[in-house]
């Protein structure tokens, strides 16, 4: 199998490596190489992969002689792939979980607390046309919750000033309106005489957002302007992505009150099993609670 015949969420998973982990190029070609063996099991089944399906993978590759040590790299790709499916909303469950090692919760990175997350937005020059620009990105990412590729998607004509609202574009194609706050909105009508005097560029389409030469904004450039104003408000890089941004969003929403139904129609999951993950609290958010609202928590 050739490696554009892999399924484009399989290329998302692949991208998000080297633009959201920061892995190197030989690593991520790995992750292909084992992804693509992976395949070629999934396509004699003809169907969604199962369990048995990642069982019979490894028993294959235990067949050929294999190093249990190469075998099990190899199924370490595919249970971060995935993990990955299950995270963005694209499959319910995850069948690696009960292969070879006990279940575990999905893995999801440490959501940034409200007074971090607004270091982070006070970082751009806004002044400048790189920093409206960064400005717009980050307060759109934290204001909708959208995903890297979603944003990167969106173009000028999506956004709807007078409901303050914007049609993002999500996993197979599918479209949803998700609400923009005041803060994000502002910042992108900071941005938008910025962005009407770049020139065109040749893959521009429309595309709210752009580079210095015109071309919409790849998710490598997303990562590193995210990752660049992180650090300028003292957050390490391993500690921040544009993933964090959304997961920061939902956690804060729901810490914050707002119902697992919103959260899963404002993030795009398919299952509300994937946004009931944003629950887990902090300890000290619990006892907050505890002493507001239960009758003996004083």
């Amino acid at each position: 199998m050739h490696t554009d015949e892999l399924p484009e969420h399989t290329h998302d998973f692949l991208g998000s490596l080297s633009a959201e982990r920061g892995l190197a190029h030989n690593t991520v070609i790995a992750y292909r190489r084992d992804l693509v063996q992976y395949q070629r099991t999934i396509a004699q089944d003809g169907e969604t992969p199962t369990t048995a399906t990642v069982q019979r993978h490894l028993e294959m590759l235990r067949s050929t002689g294999l190093a249990r040590t190469s075998v099990a790299r190899k199924f370490a790709s595919i249970r971060a792939y995935h993990r990955f499916l299950v995270v963005e909303g694209l499959r319910g469950d995850d069948p690696t979980a009960a292969v070879g090692t006990p279940r575990r919760g999905t893995s999801l990175p440490k959501a940034l607390s409200i007074s971090e997350v607004a270091a982070v937005l006070d970082q751009p020059d806004v002044d400048t046309a790189v920093g409206a620009r960064d400005s717009a990105i980050l307060e759109f990412l934290y204001a909708t919750g959208c995903r890297v590729s979603e944003l990167t998607a969106a173009d000028v004509y999506d956004i709807d000033f007078e409901t303050s609202s914007v049609m993002l574009t999500g996993k197979g194609n599918k479209q949803r309106i998700v609400p923009v706050g005041s803060y994000a909105i502002t910042a992108v009508e900071r941005w938008l005489p910025h962005r009407m005097e770049v020139p065109i560029g040749a893959s521009d389409t429309g595309a709210l957002f752009v580079s210095t030469r015109g071309n919409r904004l790849s998710r490598q450039a997303v990562w590193r302007a995210v990752r660049q104003h992180g650090r300028a408000a003292g957050i390490d890089d391993g500690r921040l992505s544009p993933h964090v941004f959304r997961h920061s969003a939902a956690t804060h929403m729901v810490e914050g009150g707002a119902d697992l139904r919103t959260v899963q129609e404002m993030l795009g999951h398919v299952s509300l099993s994937t946004t009931q993950i944003y629950t887990k609290v902090s300890p000290e958010h619990l006892r907050e609670v505890l002493l507001t609202s239960h009758p003996r928590g004083g």
